[in-house]
Protein backbone atom coordinates (compact mmCIF):
# COMPACT_ATOMS: atom_id res chain seq x y z
CA UNK A 1 0.00 0.00 0.00
CA UNK A 2 1.57 3.71 -0.61
CA UNK A 3 1.99 6.68 1.33
CA UNK A 4 -1.21 7.87 3.07
CA UNK A 5 -3.18 11.23 1.71
CA UNK A 6 -4.88 13.21 3.81
CA UNK A 7 -8.79 11.62 4.36
CA UNK A 8 -12.42 12.68 2.94
CA UNK A 9 -15.56 12.51 4.63
CA UNK A 10 -17.18 9.45 2.97
CA UNK A 11 -20.76 10.00 4.28
CA UNK A 12 -20.96 14.24 3.08
CA UNK A 13 -20.35 12.53 -0.94
CA UNK A 14 -22.34 9.29 -0.12
CA UNK A 15 -25.20 11.72 0.90
CA UNK A 16 -24.40 14.06 -2.00
CA UNK A 17 -25.02 11.12 -4.36
CA UNK A 18 -28.27 9.66 -2.46
CA UNK A 19 -30.81 10.97 -5.45
CA UNK A 20 -32.60 10.05 -8.04
CA UNK A 21 -30.53 12.39 -10.27
CA UNK A 22 -26.63 12.00 -11.56
CA UNK A 23 -25.01 14.66 -10.01
CA UNK A 24 -22.83 15.10 -12.60
CA UNK A 25 -24.78 13.85 -15.59
CA UNK A 26 -24.59 10.66 -17.31
CA UNK A 27 -22.55 12.18 -20.52
CA UNK A 28 -18.34 11.71 -20.39
CA UNK A 29 -16.71 14.64 -19.51
CA UNK A 30 -16.14 16.91 -22.56
CA UNK A 31 -11.98 16.64 -21.82
CA UNK A 32 -11.83 13.17 -22.42
CA UNK A 33 -14.68 13.39 -25.64
CA UNK A 34 -12.75 16.05 -26.94
CA UNK A 35 -9.03 14.30 -26.53
CA UNK A 36 -10.70 10.96 -27.67
CA UNK A 37 -8.01 10.49 -30.37
CA UNK A 38 -5.53 10.08 -26.94
CA UNK A 39 -7.41 7.43 -25.43
CA UNK A 40 -5.62 4.59 -26.36
CA UNK A 41 -8.39 1.75 -28.05
CA UNK A 42 -8.97 -1.36 -25.61
CA UNK A 43 -7.23 0.00 -22.87
CA UNK A 44 -6.65 -1.63 -19.50
CA UNK A 45 -7.79 1.89 -17.24
CA UNK A 46 -8.47 3.04 -14.04
CA UNK A 47 -10.67 5.68 -13.45
CA UNK A 48 -10.08 7.28 -9.99
CA UNK A 49 -12.41 8.40 -7.91
CA UNK A 50 -15.15 7.91 -11.07
CA UNK A 51 -18.06 8.59 -8.62
CA UNK A 52 -21.56 7.98 -11.01
CA UNK A 53 -19.77 5.71 -13.57
CA UNK A 54 -20.22 8.56 -16.45
CA UNK A 55 -16.34 8.31 -17.59
CA UNK A 56 -15.82 4.67 -16.98
CA UNK A 57 -18.81 3.75 -18.97
CA UNK A 58 -18.24 5.88 -22.17
CA UNK A 59 -14.46 4.62 -22.32
CA UNK A 60 -15.75 0.64 -22.35
CA UNK A 61 -18.45 1.70 -24.45
CA UNK A 62 -16.71 3.99 -26.68
CA UNK A 63 -13.40 2.88 -26.91
CA UNK A 64 -13.45 -0.74 -25.87
CA UNK A 65 -11.50 -0.10 -22.54
CA UNK A 66 -11.38 -2.64 -19.62
CA UNK A 67 -12.13 -0.35 -16.59
CA UNK A 68 -11.43 -0.56 -13.21
CA UNK A 69 -13.00 2.35 -11.06
CA UNK A 70 -13.18 3.13 -7.53
CA UNK A 71 -15.06 5.60 -5.40
CA UNK A 72 -15.90 6.24 -1.92
CA UNK A 73 -19.40 6.33 -1.87
CA UNK A 74 -21.70 3.13 -2.46
CA UNK A 75 -24.28 5.46 -3.54
CA UNK A 76 -22.63 6.47 -6.41
CA UNK A 77 -20.99 2.65 -7.91
CA UNK A 78 -24.77 1.62 -7.20
CA UNK A 79 -25.63 4.28 -10.14
CA UNK A 80 -22.77 3.52 -11.84
CA UNK A 81 -23.84 0.62 -12.55
CA UNK A 82 -26.73 0.86 -13.46
CA UNK A 83 -25.26 3.19 -16.41
CA UNK A 84 -22.77 0.49 -17.54
CA UNK A 85 -25.92 -1.86 -17.58
CA UNK A 86 -27.85 0.59 -19.79
CA UNK A 87 -24.47 0.89 -22.06
CA UNK A 88 -24.09 -2.82 -22.43
CA UNK A 89 -21.34 -2.49 -20.87
CA UNK A 90 -19.31 -3.91 -17.42
CA UNK A 91 -17.34 -1.69 -15.31
CA UNK A 92 -15.17 -3.72 -12.05
CA UNK A 93 -16.44 -1.21 -9.82
CA UNK A 94 -15.01 -1.41 -6.38
CA UNK A 95 -15.77 1.14 -3.79
CA UNK A 96 -12.49 2.26 -2.01
CA UNK A 97 -11.09 5.97 -1.14
CA UNK A 98 -7.98 7.46 -2.41
CA UNK A 99 -6.45 6.43 0.61
CA UNK A 100 -6.86 2.70 0.59
CA UNK A 101 -6.86 2.01 -2.94
CA UNK A 102 -4.19 -0.08 -4.02
CA UNK A 103 -1.49 2.05 -6.26
CA UNK A 104 0.63 -0.30 -6.94
CA UNK A 105 -1.54 -1.89 -9.70
CA UNK A 106 -0.70 -0.69 -12.79
CA UNK A 107 -2.98 0.28 -16.11
CA UNK A 108 -2.28 1.86 -19.73
CA UNK A 109 -4.48 4.74 -18.88
CA UNK A 110 -5.06 6.20 -15.69
CA UNK A 111 -7.92 8.87 -16.00
CA UNK A 112 -8.40 11.47 -13.46
CA UNK A 113 -11.31 13.80 -13.97
CA UNK A 114 -12.30 16.99 -10.88
CA UNK A 115 -10.67 14.90 -8.21
CA UNK A 116 -9.85 18.47 -6.44
CA UNK A 117 -11.00 17.39 -2.93
CA UNK A 118 -7.00 16.81 -1.24
CA UNK A 119 -5.29 18.88 0.34
CA UNK A 120 -2.32 20.46 -1.29
CA UNK A 121 -0.20 17.86 1.37
CA UNK A 122 -1.96 14.99 0.11
CA UNK A 123 -2.36 15.81 -3.29
CA UNK A 124 1.20 15.55 -3.92
CA UNK A 125 0.94 12.15 -2.39
CA UNK A 126 -1.71 11.77 -4.90
CA UNK A 127 0.07 12.78 -7.97
CA UNK A 128 2.69 10.16 -6.90
CA UNK A 129 0.01 7.79 -7.01
CA UNK A 130 -1.52 8.36 -10.01
CA UNK A 131 2.05 8.44 -11.64
CA UNK A 132 2.41 4.62 -9.87
CA UNK A 133 -0.48 3.06 -11.25
CA UNK A 134 0.39 4.03 -14.70
CA UNK A 135 2.05 1.37 -16.51
CA UNK A 136 5.55 1.92 -18.28
CA UNK A 137 4.37 3.30 -22.00
CA UNK A 138 0.89 3.84 -20.23
CA UNK A 139 -0.61 7.53 -19.94
CA UNK A 140 -2.41 9.82 -17.48
CA UNK A 141 -5.09 12.05 -17.98
CA UNK A 142 -6.21 14.73 -15.87
CA UNK A 143 -8.32 17.66 -15.78
CA UNK A 144 -9.82 20.29 -13.16
CA UNK A 145 -10.22 23.41 -12.48
CA UNK A 146 -7.59 26.56 -11.93
CA UNK A 147 -8.26 28.92 -9.01
CA UNK A 148 -10.06 31.28 -11.48
CA UNK A 149 -12.67 28.64 -10.96
CA UNK A 150 -13.45 30.02 -7.43
CA UNK A 151 -15.04 33.11 -9.02
CA UNK A 152 -17.09 31.61 -11.12
CA UNK A 153 -18.78 29.24 -8.74
CA UNK A 154 -20.18 27.38 -11.38
CA UNK A 155 -18.41 23.59 -9.83
CA UNK A 156 -15.51 22.30 -7.71
CA UNK A 157 -13.89 23.15 -4.34
CA UNK A 158 -14.67 26.93 -2.82
CA UNK A 159 -10.45 26.96 -2.38
CA UNK A 160 -8.13 27.79 -4.61
CA UNK A 161 -5.31 25.95 -2.74
CA UNK A 162 -7.52 22.85 -4.33
CA UNK A 163 -7.17 24.20 -7.87
CA UNK A 164 -4.46 23.42 -10.45
CA UNK A 165 -2.04 25.72 -12.43
CA UNK A 166 -0.04 24.94 -15.24
CA UNK A 167 3.40 25.56 -13.26
CA UNK A 168 1.94 23.06 -10.46
CA UNK A 169 1.30 19.95 -12.78
CA UNK A 170 4.35 20.72 -15.10
CA UNK A 171 6.48 20.60 -11.76
CA UNK A 172 4.37 17.31 -10.59
CA UNK A 173 4.50 15.70 -13.63
CA UNK A 174 7.84 16.87 -15.57
CA UNK A 175 9.19 13.36 -15.06
CA UNK A 176 6.45 12.35 -17.78
CA UNK A 177 6.34 12.78 -21.58
CA UNK A 178 3.81 15.91 -21.57
CA UNK A 179 1.79 15.40 -24.81
CA UNK A 180 -0.70 18.49 -23.42
CA UNK A 181 -1.04 20.79 -20.74
CA UNK A 182 -2.79 23.96 -21.05
CA UNK A 183 -5.74 26.01 -19.35
CA UNK A 184 -8.85 27.70 -20.73
CA UNK A 185 -12.52 28.66 -20.25
CA UNK A 186 -15.43 26.60 -21.51
CA UNK A 187 -19.30 26.02 -20.61
CA UNK A 188 -20.07 22.95 -19.01
CA UNK A 189 -23.43 21.15 -18.82
CA UNK A 190 -22.30 18.47 -17.09
CA UNK A 191 -25.09 17.61 -14.43
CA UNK A 192 -26.13 20.08 -11.72
CA UNK A 193 -22.37 19.83 -10.04
CA UNK A 194 -20.37 20.83 -13.42
CA UNK A 195 -22.61 23.90 -14.93
CA UNK A 196 -22.29 27.06 -16.46
CA UNK A 197 -18.79 29.26 -17.46
CA UNK A 198 -15.62 27.53 -16.00
CA UNK A 199 -11.71 27.89 -15.71
CA UNK A 200 -10.31 24.55 -16.68
CA UNK A 201 -6.80 22.21 -16.82
CA UNK A 202 -5.85 19.62 -18.90
CA UNK A 203 -2.91 17.28 -18.67
CA UNK A 204 -2.51 14.31 -20.97
CA UNK A 205 1.10 12.61 -19.97
CA UNK A 206 3.35 9.57 -20.96
CA UNK A 207 5.13 7.35 -18.63
CA UNK A 208 8.59 6.51 -20.54
CA UNK A 209 8.30 2.79 -21.61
Amino acid sequence: MSAQAGPVNTVDWDSRFDTGDYVFGTEPSVFLTSNQGLVPRGAGALCVADGEGRNGTWLAAARGCEVTAFDLSPNALGKARALAEKAGVTLDLQVSTIEDWDWSRTYDLVVAVFIQFAEPASRAVLFENLKRAVAPGGRLMLHGYTPEQVALGTGGPRDPDHMYTEALLREAFGDMEILRLGSYEKELSEGAGHAGPSALIDLIADKPA
